[in-house]
């Protein structure tokens, strides 16, 4: 698995642990909500400033996103 499909599955399952919608979870990360869609399909590639914000939010490892 390449590690944008590791990326939006890790971020898909994490967010989901946390009963957030992509909506949820874009406005309190401070993200637009299009932008959490096209990662969690594999569609966009994040800067490491993006990953590590995402990683912050969630309480994780920013390697946890991409492990």
């Amino acid at each position: 698995m390449d590690i944008r499909r590791r990326l939006a599955a890790n971020l898909r399952r994490f967010r989901q642990e946390r009963e957030l919608s992509q909506e949820q979870f874009a406005f309190e990360a401070g993200i637009h909500r299009t932008y959490v869609s096209d990662l969690e399909r594999g569609a966009r590639n994040p800067t490491i400033e993006v990953v590590d914000k995402l990683a912050s939010f969630l309480g994780v490892k920013v390697g946890d996103l991409l492990d």
